[in-house]
């Protein structure tokens, strides 16, 4: 059963890893979806194909999403391209690792204008189309970092904090219009930005995870296409991990 027949999606950061792995989920279950990527434009034409050779309408963006204009001139063309708007992820993410002592203000600024004022930006730009159609479903993949803090991500863990306080906001300001909002925080899961981890430092991080073994980007794809479906129309301002039990 496809559980987003004809819905349309916006994805910010799906060219790789948990981003690509929700933007072909939702294809699969029928939506039609548009999605940004920072550089690659190569990795982006091929996601674009293989959404598209699964039944449905896709359009790929290059974007910086900490830059307000840009992401409303996007959003304004996903609209008129795709004829509406009814799920919104916000993806879009990097780290700048490093000891607050050691930080510098470029990093410190430049986790928090990716990571959390692209979501304001996303969802500003995008809410007039939810308001008119009175209903939507916005998720903001955040972090388990951004519940229990790491040393040496301040700033990512800052901006996951930031993201979850701003997801149950919106929930409140724009529920009454039927528009959900939702968080999902992963924990250890399996992508390029984890493929630079030593065998030990996996260990470490298995060591502490109940389930005994790391997440997929199916794992928090299949949550975000239960949180887009009408399946979870009473489900709003939830902070939701994906993480096999190392967070509780």
């Amino acid at each position: 059963m496809k559980l987003l027949e004809n819905k349309v999606a916006f994805v910010s950061g799906a060219s790789r890893g948990i981003g690509k792995g929700i933007a072909l989920e939702l294809a699969k279950h029928g939506a039609h979806v548009a999605f940004t990527y920072r550089n690659s434009q190569t990795e982006a034409e091929a996601i674009e194909k293989e959404l598209s050779a699964l039944g449905v309408k896709a359009k790929a963006y290059q974007s910086n999403a900490a830059d307000f204009t840009q992401t409303q001139t996007i959003v304004d063309d996903v609209i008129a391209t795709f004829g509406g708007l009814d799920i919104v992820v916000n993806n879009a993410g990097i780290t700048k690792d490093n000891l607050l002592m050691r930080m510098n203000e470029e990093a410190w600024d430049e986790v928090i204008d990716t990571n959390l004022k692209s979501v304001f930006n996303v969802v500003k730009a995008a809410q007039r189309q939810l308001l008119k159609q009175r209903s939507g479903s916005i998720i903001n993949i955040s972090s388990v970092v951004g519940k229990s803090g790491n040393p040496g991500q301040a700033n990512y863990a800052a901006s996951k904090a930031g993201m979850n306080g701003l997801t149950k906001s919106i929930a409140k300001e724009l529920g009454s219009r039927g528009i959900r909002c939702n968080s999902v925080a992963p924990g250890f899961i399996e992508t390029e930005m984890t493929h630079g981890l030593t065998e030990e430092q996996k260990k470490l991080w298995l060591e502490n995870i109940p389930l005994k073994r790391a997440g997929s980007p199916q794992d928090v794809a299949n949550l975000v296409v239960f949180l887009a479906s009408d399946m979870s129309t009473y489900i709003t301002g939830q902070v939701i991990n994906v993480c096999g039990g190392m967070q509780t």
